[in-house]
């Protein structure tokens, strides 16, 4: 007999909702092999369960797309950022801004190294550093930098503030969705497993390949081991045979 498994996936586990209600529907009460308990349940639990993982699919989905979309924002103003800070430190070597000028950035005046930016948090404040920095000093006389100016920065600086605030939101809400999709499994499993162990008894009597059908039809699932002979009308046809040639044998015995 190929042994059973209980559902892996929210795909599984709605399959196994699905053929129970529809098994039920199909089958007189005095022959349900679960109870009418079980069953209300089953119906009760499938649309709630369904628009649970409906509602984390749309929104893991909608946070894939809008996770390449941030990724490439966010490449580009750590680009910017970066690039401005090393004109800047070539213009202080070159003695075209005075070092103690990159104080306005919170720039250390003898260390000419970029920052660490690779986190999305390192960059947002380093962002605001040298945007606030540069119009810091062109506010006291000093000229704009180019190549790229802080405009140009500020323009992807601020792309790349917004859309963060955007990827966290779909972040949250499929964090929140995939929250609520574990705390109903448990439950969703729960009564599987009780509609299933109800199935398996209800038909123990039965000859393997019959049994193995009828429980089948009642959603559960099984697997066959590696090797293992499948079961088939055959299966039931032989046991049968045999047991009349004991049956046979006993009685001339007697």
């Amino acid at each position: 007999m190929p042994y059973r498994r209980l559902p892996k996936t929210d795909k599984a586990r709605l399959y196994a909702l699905k053929k129970a209600i529809e098994f039920g529907k199909n089958m007189p009460v005095e022959k349900l092999p679960i109870s009418c308990k079980m069953l209300a349940q089953a119906n009760a639990y499938l649309p709630v369960f369904e628009e649970l993982v409906l509602q984390y699919n749309m929104t893991f989905e909608s946070r894939v797309v809008s996770s390449k979309k941030y990724r490439q924002i966010t490449r580009n103003a750590r680009m910017y950022v970066s690039h401005f800070i090393q004109v800047l430190n070539m213009a202080v070597m070159r003695g075209e801004i005075k070092k103690d000028l990159k104080l306005l950035y919170k720039l250390e005046p003898d260390d000419f190294t970029v920052p660490d930016l690779s986190t999305d948090d390192a960059l947002e404040i380093w962002g605001r550093n040298v945007i606030s920095g540069e119009q810091q000093r062109i506010a006291q006389g000093g000229a704009p930098l180019a190549y790229p100016t802080i405009a140009k920065v500020k323009v992807h600086f601020d792309i790349f503030a917004d859309s963060k605030v955007s990827h966290m939101t779909h972040m949250k809400s499929t964090l929140r969705n995939h929250q609520r999709v574990i705390e109903m499994r448990s439950q969703v499993d729960e009564l599987i497993l009780q509609i299933w162990d109800a199935v398996e008894a209800y038909y123990a009597d039965l000859l393997p390949f019959a049994r193995y059908e009828s429980c089948r039809q009642c959603g559960v699932i099984y697997y066959y081991r590696t090797g293992e002979v499948r079961l088939s009308p055959k299966t039931d046809e032989d046991i049968v045979k045999a047991n009349e040639v004991t049956l046979k044998m006993d009685f001339e015995e007697d």
